[in-house]
């Protein structure tokens, strides 16, 4: 069957996704750990559409006429010519030999082609070259395809693969599947592939999905498959669609997913939009936008930062400029420790340690006596001198000379060395 650019393109994208595993022999078993669940819905589009799974209406679209078959091949030829293809090491000329023994496939072809892939225990090492191949069979014959990787495999991986294609080109029709499909209790493990498939080109139906998910795994997938789509939008329109989410959960999900690729265009705008978004997330996420825009404004950073009432989110903007000061002047972040004492807590000077270690060893490590939490300071010992006796033993030996650590930190350090 001949692929069309859409499908090809659709495939190749889900090359580079990591959403979901590769698919194994079993049964599928719908995951419900915490992650980011419902809003409200932004659509009027209605999801109560009969549940008739039989209904491929939409799929014939996505089929364009194919080359003829070889008839002189066999099956077995054909599944022989599959191995020869995936076993080539030159990517650029593996795929271009699928792509001309896809359109060489019949409908009922597929699943034989699919569960030999399987057979060669290539899905890790070829992951683009499987969804490609499943992609195609979505094309040809999406209800097969489902029902077989519903019967073979686990992890979502290649049941998402199709449904992804099939929703792109129908879903309605994927959707219909997917609740009829589906029986348990949590969050629909199919909703996720959809989403994606349907992210860029219907983002309004995509979040009504979305906002049918309680909050699960599989409503974190589908929230990180729908936020690039919205990213390209812009700044404002996804911060938009942020503040109409209702959910705690999902709108904190949404901010800690988008603050970052927000705050590369805008960080002194992502900072007001963090510090007007006060929770988790943002708290979460106030070092890293800060960092970022002392990577590119130090100066502007610091001002803003020491321009914040004291609390929390002060912490953690102090966090992300003395990060970006202290790659620079261990000293000037050192300098900074001492300056704002009200404002340094031990995740503070950890990152300062972690931060100076590379310039300048014997600095940061006089640092750590500076965090409270026993644990954590003889934890930040152990990693820091363990790593500076590996590789400049000389230099550490010289400093813990001259500065005794705590018995226990000693005598396990002291255990790694040879001959102790």
């Amino acid at each position: 069957m001949k692929l069309n650019t859409s499908t090809t393109l659709a495939a190749l994208v889900l090359i580079g996704v990591g959403g979901f595993m590769a698919g194994r022999v079993s049964s599928p078993a719908p995951a419900a750990t915490a992650q980011d669940g419902p809003a409200e819905t932004r659509s009027s589009r209605s999801l109560s559409s009969s549940a008739n799974a039989g209904n491929t209406d939409g799929q014939k679209s996505t089929r364009t006429t194919r080359p003829e078959r070889d008839a002189a091949m066999t099956p077995k030829d054909r599944l022989t010519k599959l191995e020869s293809i995936m076993r080539g090491e030159n990517a650029l000329d593996r795929n271009r030999a699928l792509l001309a023994y896809i359109d060489q496939l019949g409908p009922g072809d597929f699943e034989g082609a699919v569960a030999h892939f399987r057979e060669m225990g290539m899905t890790d090492s070829r992951m683009g070259e499987y969804s490609l191949l499943l992609t195609a069979w979505a094309a040809a014959d999406p209800l097969a395809a489902l029902t077989y990787t519903k019967d073979n495999t686990r992890e979502g991986f290649a049941t998402n693969t199709i449904l992804t294609s099939w929703a792109s080109a129908d879903p309605d029709a994927a959707i219909r599947w997917a609740k009829a499909n589906f029986d348990g209790d949590g969050a629909n493990p199919y909703l996720a592939g959809i989403i994606r498939g349907i992210a860029a080109t219907d983002p309004a139906l995509a979040t009504e999905l979305l906002a049918s998910m309680p909050r699960s795994e599989e409503r974190g997938k589908g929230l990180e498959a729908l936020l690039p789509h919205l990213l390209e939008q812009g700044a404002d329109a996804t911060k938009a669609w942020i503040a109409a989410l209702t959910d705690p959960s999902l709108k904190d999900g949404a901010i800690m997913r988008s603050a970052d690729k927000l705050a590369a265009i805008d960080p002194a705008g992502t900072a007001s939009w963090l510090l007007a978004n006060p929770g988790e997330a943002s708290q979460r996420r106030m070092d890293d936008v800060y960092s970022a825009w002392a990577q590119k404004d130090q100066q502007a950073a610091l001002s803003s930062y020491a321009a914040l009432p004291a609390g929390q989110d002060r912490t953690n903007a102090l966090r992300g400029v003395i990060a970006n000061v202290a790659t620079e002047s261990p000293k000037a972040a050192v300098s900074m420790l001492d300056r704002y004492p009200n404002d340094v807590n031990d995740r503070v000077v950890q990152s300062v340690v972690w931060h100076t270690f590379g310039e300048d060893p014997s600095l940061a490590a006089s640092q750590i006596a500076r965090i409270a939490n026993e644990n954590q300071r003889n934890q930040m010992y152990r990693r820091t001198i363990g790593n500076w006796l590996e590789n400049d033993p000389a230099s550490a030996q010289a400093w813990l000379q001259k500065n005794p650590l705590p018995e226990a930190v000693q005598n396990e350090l002291n255990r790694r060395q040879p001959g102790q």
